[in-house]
């Protein structure tokens, strides 16, 4: 089931991160699961948001599966880009 408001979207209740739909400044402050969350840096659109805190070595999930592993502590409200996320599908595709 896909949570969509005019400022992000999360595809499924077992996601960790929603993606911006709009450019969000540093500051703003969004409502996701009936809590508030600051935005610590500014987000560009299509990027993500962590709406929970996630630990170095926890699982990033997006649709509902993981899309990497967080390399350093990520607070509810940080960007996760490549600066704090390894990805999982390039380690399976250099497997190949």
């Amino acid at each position: 089931m896909l949570k969509q408001s005019k400022n992000y979207i999360i595809m499924t209740p077992d996601d960790n991160c929603a993606t911006a739909l709009k450019d969000i400044l540093k500051g703003s402050q969004i409502k996701i699961r009936e809590c508030s969350i600051i935005i610590n840096q500014n987000i560009h659109l299509g990027h993500k948001i962590a709406i929970e805190d996630i630990r170095k070595g926890d699982l990033v999930k997006k649709y509902g599966h993981p899309i990497g592993i967080a390399t350093e502590d990520i607070k509810k409200g940080d960007w996760i880009h490549i600066h704090n996320l390894t990805s999982q599908y390039l380690k399976e595709v250099l497997k190949i």
